[in-house]
Formats: structure tokens, C-alpha cells, sequence
């Protein structure tokens, strides 16, 4: 197993990443990086392929290390390629494929990642993911009445997949917390309809979306 960050535990089969599984996030965000950041936080290299908006700022926001990750922003038509380079090297990586996978170049690349024993982490749509985690509500504090500032994300996730996972968990998380760190969320501290919620451009409601 690698490790997870606290808040994402109850949300994982044995509360961490199984070596050699595929996890799939609909869209890459905070809840990716968020994944890959408590493996990274215990020495794990890390790789990201395929998100040239990857943030490194907001990466290192929640405890990812920015010495042991290696950036490939745009790797072209040869990725499948990359990406097998990347999981013989690194323990975990951060994957944007293309809209559609061929059958082949997954079946291979699910074949490294076994051999290698890593963790894949997919950004977008993989069939057969051991887990799958989703974004369903998000909350967004800090403006009032057109002014102020965004200070924080409560965000509902859930989860389920295959095998040890199938059974769906769903968990409400600081993402990001005002201190840019990934926390639980306490049901009384969630804003509920009718409080003020922020209007944020679309690149930051990506940054925190999974």
C-alpha cells in the first residue's frame, strides 16, 4: 500500500493506494493531487502526464513534494510510451489520457503498472478502475455580498469500484481548506443553502474539482 493523506483514508479499501491498482477520477483537480500527495509526502517519486495546467503551488498545498515529481506536461502521441517510462520509475502517477484509450494500450499499460508495482491515477475515464472518486457537491466560502475573497471548498466525494471497494463511501472534505491543506469536514461547519457561495472562474472551480 502507499499512504494516504488522513482525510482521504475512509475513503480508500484499507485506507491507502493498492500497488498495482488503477484509480480514476473523472477530471483532474485538487482531489488527483490530493491523491498522489500522501504517498509523495512519505518519499514516493511521483510523475503527472498530460496536464500542462498542473499546478505545482497548489500541489505542494497539500503535501505533495515538488523535488520528487516529475512534470511531463504534454507528451504527445507517443504517451502511452511516457507513461510506461514513468510507472518503471515512479511509485505513483498522475495520468490525463487521451478522450479514448484503445483496449490494447491499457491492457499493456495495467500490465507495467503490476509488474512495477506502483499505483496508477487516472484523470478521466478508465474501464475496469479498481476505484473510482467523484466530486458531487462543492461549497465555496469567503465572498459575501461582491466582496471578499475565496477562502475554502467544502466538497462531498464519494467513492466505489471493484472488489474491496464497491461498497460507496462518501465523505465531506475541506478542498482546500483555508490553509490550502486537505481536511475532514465537520457536518456543522458545512455552509448550507442560502449562505453565501462564490462565483470563481472556471480554472479555479477546476483546481479543486475530482
Amino acid at each position: 500500500m502507499l499512504p494516504a493523506l488522513p482525510a482521504l483514508r475512509d475513503l480508500l479499501p484499507r485506507g491507502g493506494l493498492a500497488r498495482g491498482s488503477v484509480l480514476a477520477v473523472p477530471e483532474f483537480g485538487l482531489l488527483c493531487l490530493a491523491l498522489a500527495a500522501g504517498a509523495s509526502a512519505a518519499g514516493a517519486w511521483c510523475g503527472i502526464a498530460g496536464v500542462p495546467e498542473a499546478g505545482l503551488a497548489a500541489a505542494v498545498g497539500t503535501g505533495l513534494d515538488a523535488k520528487r515529481t516529475l512534470l511531463v506536461p504534454d507528451p504527445g502521441s507517443a504517451w502511452p510510451q511516457v507513461v510506461a517510462s514513468l510507472l518503471d520509475g515512479c511509485e505513483l502517477v498522475l495520468l490525463r489520457p487521451p478522450a479514448t484509450v484503445p483496449v490494447q494500450v491499457r491492457r499493456r499499460l495495467e500490465a507495467v503498472l503490476r509488474r512495477a508495482g506502483g499505483v496508477l491515477l487516472v484523470a478521466g475515464d478508465w474501464p475496469g478502475a479498481q476505484v473510482r472518486l467523484r466530486v458531487i457537491t462543492q461549497r465555496w466560502t469567503g465572498l459575501g455580498d461582491g466582496h471578499g475573497r475565496v477562502r475554502a471548498c467544502c466538497a462531498e466525494v464519494t467513492a466505489d469500484g471493484r472488489g474491496e471497494a464497491a461498497l460507496t463511501r462518501t465523505r465531506w472534505l475541506w478542498l482546500p481548506a483555508e490553509d490550502g491543506g486537505v481536511t475532514l469536514a465537520d457536518p456543522v461547519d458545512i455552509p448550507m443553502p442560502g449562505t453565501p457561495v462564490t462565483r470563481t472562474s472556471p480554472r479555479l472551480r477546476a483546481a479543486s474539482a475530482g
